[in-house]
């Protein structure tokens, strides 16, 4: 039986690796497969901004990536979460009774649910300040290029 508030935790926790996935679907789930790519291209992303500095075009384009993929497991995890016991049965529970303990929401679900409201909004937020500001950056940088007398 697939618990409701063990997915919602590790959608949250370990969802950028695809561990949410492979609990719920099986190894065989190929989305869960593909999620650790956007988040290893993105820690390469931090890892070039911290060895090469904040100007390098590549990393601001590689850091949302990682932001982007962290703030949708958070949503995912919000939905999981806040999922009807009788529909959470429905879905990952089908031999279950509608109204079968694991797809129940208690505490630690409601906890696991505002834990990912709060740092998931807080992840996107980042990211789509960071994107913005390293992407107005570059046009002003550009329009100063294009403006100065040769």
């Amino acid at each position: 039986m697939k618990n409701k508030t063990l997915a919602t935790w590790l959608t949250f926790l370990g969802g950028p690796l695809g561990l949410h996935r492979f609990y719920l679907m099986g190894f065989g789930d190929w989305l869960g497969w593909l999620l650790p790519i956007p988040t290893a291209i993105g820690l390469y992303g931090v890892e070039r901004a911290l060895e090469l500095g904040q100007d390098d075009a590549l990393s601001w384009a590689l850091i949302p990536l990682l932001g982007f993929t962290i703030a949708a497991c958070a949503l995912n995890a919000i939905v999981y979460g806040l999922m009807a016991p009788d529909k959470w049965n429905a879905r990952f529970n089908p031999q279950a009774a509608p109204d079968a303990p694991a797809g129940r929401t208690n505490w630690f679900t409601v906890v696991g649910v505002a834990t990912s409201l709060l740092i998931g909004t807080g992840v996107l937020m980042a990211t789509i300040a960071f994107s913005f500001q390293r992407y107005f950056e570059y046009q002003v940088e550009e329009a100063r290029k294009m403006s100065q007398p040769e």
